[in-house]
């Protein structure tokens, strides 16, 4: 178990051959950008990925259904796009406390390229959501994103250890302040995207309205006790 599982899952055995996928598929996806097979292995390729969908895709669950492996309520999230573990999106990253904030590191392949050798800069909007949101969950500040801005200083390098933090500046009632920067891992003063961040706890009528028709996969009624994404966090 990584630190973004947020303790035992309840199907060690389910969770072992998910991660199994994700970190398959995740090998998939950069080969599929990088690959300079020829066209006839790329579409024999393609041909044995929809054999493996058909497999496992006979009951997929509805939206308003967690997955069985997952348990918000504990900051289990393991299909989160960024940091989960079972989730070919995610790098994954894996947040961690460090002082007065959080901290991750990543090492991005061509899968997330923007401009040439470079990380889209939509991704990095995403992973400082996420870092963003880790930071209020670790104060114990739990909310949902209301505003995010992000300053590009310079583009982050692909295949290039980064190291992405967040912390929480300020937090009045409801709503908290939020700061993150990502740079590059041998230069971490050198900021190249900093990103701020306003990040509110629903009022309860809206927390129903969001989250009320939740259930979990067995359809017993499960809205999140604190509505957010932020995953559990590594305390070391």
């Amino acid at each position: 178990m990584t630190s973004n599982d947020g303790g035992a899952a309840p199907d060690a055995e389910l969770l072992t051959a998910t991660t199994a996928l994700g970190d398959a598929l995740r090998e998939l996806i950069e080969t599929s950008v990088t690959t300079t097979a020829d066209a006839a292995e790329v579409a024999a390729a393609a041909e044995l990925v929809r054999t493996a969908t058909a497999r496992i895709g006979g009951r997929p669950r509805p939206v308003s259904q967690l997955p069985r492996l997952d348990d918000p309520s504990v900051g289990r999230r393991v299909f989160n796009p960024v940091t989960g573990i079972a989730n070919p999106l995610a790098p994954p990253l894996v947040v961690r406390q460090d002082g007065d904030g959080v901290v991750a590191a990543a090492t991005l392949g061509l899968a997330y390229e923007g401009p040439p050798s470079f990380v889209h800069g939509g991704m990095s909007a995403l992973f400082m959501d996420q870092m963003l949101g880790s930071a209020a969950g670790a104060a114990g500040l739990w909310g949902m994103t209301a505003h995010l801005e992000l300053d590009y200083r310079g583009p982050l390098p692909l295949q290039t250890p980064l190291v992405l933090r967040a912390r929480v500046e300020s937090s009045e009632g409801r709503k908290a302040h939020i700061t993150g920067t990502i740079a590059r891992a041998a230069e971490p003063e050198k900021v190249l995207v900093e990103a701020r961040g306003l990040f509110v706890m629903p009022r309860p009528e809206k927390q129903a309205a969001y989250f009320g028709a939740i259930t979990d996969a067995s359809g017993k009624p499960s809205p999140p006790r604190r509505p957010g994404d932020a995953t559990a966090l590594r305390l070391a």
